[in-house]
């Protein structure tokens, strides 16, 4: 159409991610405002060169903690115009925490959201190498604004566009998150080509989680606006509001974990039947294990329209499977071509037959590999030759689709979130009444994973109901919210190895054993 045909790259050889020229298509959609396509580009543009202004060079860093508003993708886009590292950051987690992410990945520019005050306060003084700090959605003490700082810029595009990267924090089995690194390479979209099958300038992409997420991000953010097609950004996630959403904007395409699928199914018949969804041909999913009932009760509903995929942060082994292909091989999560190579191998590193469960190994890429920041042992840890773990364990079937058994990692995924539990053990183990803490997930219906923690005291303490209360406090007020044990419980006596470790794997077999009896 004409309204698309103005659908650029800034560098085919690169792939830079550039806005059509549109004045009247909406790119993005957000309660907090909106851009066309042109204004996106341009507002791209003229932090771009703010940037450079400050003298920020290829290869440095700018990290960002926002909600999903129309600043946060202009910022994507220019630092990926501009051979800039970029690093968004979960805004649920605490001041101190951002501020660790802030200095760790090296930023030199911090843009902070000011309607996150309590989560940004103080968080830009651990980071001494920043030259500029910028706030979006109001003031912020130290902070220039965002609007005032580009208003007066070019948004023509960069004559000289590099390619630039992203680098996304995983939490850290030592309580210390971890930047995923890879160096800048123009990534393949596979869902672009073989699973969303955009129609540029008439599809509408839906973002349901946050964008500093990894999975959002790339498919709904990039991936859709890479292909001409305009999102509508939700802050804060609601079963029927996403059913409303659908309906006003003609969505077609979305990105969903099972907790949504739980909260949709429960809806009432009445306020499900209330919205027109027909618009709906592609709801990707994955982050977690999704329940082979409620996938049935989604495909149901919707139509064959489900799309999963398994991967991570740190890459993919090509893991995806529609609704038609996995209701012939329920609860896989796909079976990719002969290309990525993958492999379930055992605790020797041999690579096991059909049937028997291992190790998941994926190969990583020739380009874009990734390592942890700063953290050689834990990237040599990781990989296995040419290939790399997650940790998961899984096996193939005969025919080659993949399932998934477990985790050899302590990870808890909860909601889609990953959770590690050790983190949660160190802030209960700071109380003066707590001898010992083991925190691991259990089942829950709706989120995957639940946190749970069982606690030692030390022996003059005696548990109650008001001590439980004020552990929970405790944990709420170190850790982010999603991170807290949903319970907590007490035992005489928690069991850890000769050399210190605790046995966290034997006491949550125990504890699942002792709620099954």
């Amino acid at each position: 159409t004409a309204e698309t045909s103005g659908w650029r790259v800034a560098c085919q050889a690169t792939r830079i991610p550039v806005a059509m020229a549109s004045e009247k298509l909406s790119a993005v959609i957000t309660r907090f405002g909106r851009r066309s396509f042109a204004e996106l580009n341009a507002n791209a543009n003229r932090l771009a060169r703010l940037l450079r202004n400050y003298g920020l060079v290829p290869g440095d860093a700018v990290a960002i903690v926002s909600k999903n508003r129309p600043e946060f993708v202009e910022t994507v886009l220019a630092t990926a115009r501009s051979g800039i590292r970029i690093t968004p950051i979960n805004f649920h987690l605490t001041a101190d925490e951002i501020g660790y992410i802030v200095d760790d990945c090296e930023a030199k520019v911090f843009i902070a959201d000011a309607t996150l005050l309590e989560a940004v306060l103080g968080a830009s003084k651990h980071a001494p190498r920043l030259k500029l700090c910028l706030a979006v959605g109001g003031e912020l003490t130290g902070f220039d604004d965002y609007a005032d700082a580009i208003g007066a810029l070019d948004g023509t595009d960069l004559a000289d566009p590099v390619l630039g990267n992203r680098m996304l924090y995983t939490s850290g089995t030592t309580g210390r998150p971890k930047g995923v690194y890879k160096e800048p390479f123009p990534e393949v979209v596979v869902w672009r080509e073989t699973v969303s099958k955009y129609r540029a300038g008439e599809d509408c992409q839906l973002v349901t989680g946050p964008a500093y997420h990894a999975a959002p991000l790339l498919i709904d953010v990039l991936g859709a606006l890479n292909s001409g097609v305009g999102i509508v950004m939700m802050n804060g996630w609601d079963a029927e509001e996403t059913l409303r959403l659908i309906q006003e904007h003609r969505v077609t395409h979305t990105h969903m974990v099972p907790t949504m699928f739980h909260r949709l199914i429960r809806l009432p018949e009445e306020i499900r039947n209330r919205y027109d969804i027909s618009s709906l041909r592609c709801v990707v999913h994955g982050a977690a294990p999704c329940p082979v009932h409620l996938k049935h009760a989604m495909i149901d509903w919707l139509g064959p329209v489900l799309w999963e995929y398994y991967g991570a942060t740190e890459g993919s082994g090509g893991f995806f499977v529609g609704s038609e292909e996995w209701l012939t091989k329920p609860g896989t999560v796909g079976k990719p071509g002969p290309d990525y190579d993958n492999r379930i191998l055992d605790a020797a590193g041999n690579e096991l037959p059909p049937g028997e469960v291992g190790t998941i190994y994926m190969r990583a890429p020739k380009q874009g590999r990734f390592r942890y920041f700063k953290d050689e042992n834990k990237t040599t840890g990781s990989y296995h030759g040419d290939h790399f773990t997650l940790g998961d364990m899984g096996y193939f079937d005969k025919d080659g689709y993949l399932f998934l058994t477990g985790r050899s990692a302590e990870l808890i995924i909860s909601g889609g979130v990953n959770i590690y539990p050790q983190e949660v053990d160190a802030e209960l183990l700071k109380h003066e009444v707590v001898a010992d803490a083991c925190t691991f997930g259990v089942p829950n219906e709706e989120w995957g994973e639940e946190v749970r923690a069982l606690v030692q005291l030390q022996p003059t303490v005696a548990q109650s109901s008001e001590l439980t209360d004020a552990l929970m406090a405790w944990c709420r007020a170190r850790l982010a919210g999603y991170k807290c044990p949903r319970h907590i419980e007490y035992r005489d006596e928690l069991p850890r190895s000769a050399a210190g470790k605790i046995q966290r794997k034997e006491i949550r077999a125990n504890y699942l054993s002792s709620i099954s009896d």
